[in-house]
């Protein structure tokens, strides 16, 4: 009975934060994102990186085009492929398509990205918690992705709004919990804390 009443709890909060989110206006949403963007930009697991997986934003999760645009980093982005992600290199100048689910993503023939070559992976959330464990929005594609034993080493920001920063999300033995998480309104787990 334990599980269900986990799955039920993560489901109501998962679409009452979705319906926070949207409820947004589109200046507030801009000005948040890029308050997340300098909040990304001044941490030592940005600035040491290299090649860092990102998202393109998604039913107005954060926005982190700004970062996109630095060319001292190489940036890699995911492709839902069956029930996996598949992290593709991907560059201003190169097409994008929509994929499953209406995500944008590059397309299937862009260069994959090496795992043993990503330095920081900035993981969407729905939520996150004061543990830095992430709600997502159910698929599990991340929690795979981060179980696995080429990236459960990665270093790992969850982004959300502050809002969707909360004190404890219900959790399950699969979830992976993320090095530090990134809102408007600060950064918690890395060395700048």
């Amino acid at each position: 009975m334990q599980e269900i009443s986990v799955t039920l709890n993560k489901t109501e909060l998962r679409r009452n934060l979705l319906k926070t989110r949207q409820t947004m206006s589109v200046g507030q949403w801009r000005e948040k994102s890029d308050r997340i963007c300098a909040q990304i930009q001044t941490s030592t697991l940005f600035t040491d990186a290299k090649t860092i997986l990102a998202y393109f934003s998604f039913r107005q999760e954060p926005d982190l085009t700004l970062l996109f645009t630095d060319s001292k980093y190489r940036w890699g982005f995911p492709r839902c492929v069956g029930q996996s992600l598949v992290w593709h290199l991907w560059t201003p100048n190169n097409p994008l398509t929509i994929g499953n689910y209406g995500i944008t993503e590059p397309k299937p023939d862009a260069p994959i990205i090496d795992p043993a070559t990503v330095d920081l992976m900035i993981v969407p959330c729905v939520a996150c918690d004061y543990q830095k464990y992430r709600l997502g929005y159910g698929g599990g594609y991340y929690d795979r992705l981060l179980s696995l034993p080429q990236w459960n080493t990665k270093p790992t920001i969850g982004v959300v709004f502050d809002f969707a920063h909360i004190p404890q999300l219900p959790t399950q033995p699969w979830d992976q919990p993320l090095q530090a998480v990134c809102t408007e309104n600060g950064r918690w787990g890395d060395d700048k804390s």
